[in-house]
């Protein structure tokens, strides 16, 4: 079973940057797709992006596309979110997520699809 530990969140400004970070531990970090979601007060949680097992495919959400990249190194258990361009609407509780992927080409988009969370870490950006 892997957990999974989410840091990097704060307090920026709009127009600002942040890089999150998930470390994962107690699993085979190479054989889960892993994806990023978020959720604001009173809202669903949402669709970020998420990475294939190699990290040679991606996909986002399309409110960040264009400023968001998620990555991933295997020798390191981690997986990365680089967030630029930063707006109000972004602001959030962001969740890493571990799918147990079948195939190396999987990439998760829904909540259900995944197996394992982080405990989340809160990003605040002010206008």
């Amino acid at each position: 079973q892997v957990q999974l530990v989410e840091s990097g969140g704060g307090l920026v400004q709009a127009g600002g940057s942040l890089r999150l970070s998930c470390a994962a531990t107690g699993g085979i970090f190479r054989a889960y797709a892993m994806g990023w979601f978020r959720q604001a007060p009173g809202k669903e949680r949402e669709f970020v992006a998420a990475i294939n097992r190699s990290g040679g495919s991606t996909r986002y959400a399309d409110s960040v596309k264009g400023r968001f990249t998620i990555s991933r190194d295997n020798a390191k258990n981690t997986m990365y979110l680089q967030m630029n361009s930063l707006k109000p609407e972004d602001t959030a509780v962001y969740y890493c997520a571990a799918d147990v992927a079948r195939s190396p080409d999987t990439i998760a988009v829904v909540p259900t699809q995944y197996d394992y969370w982080g405990q989340g870490t809160q990003v605040t950006v002010s206008s």
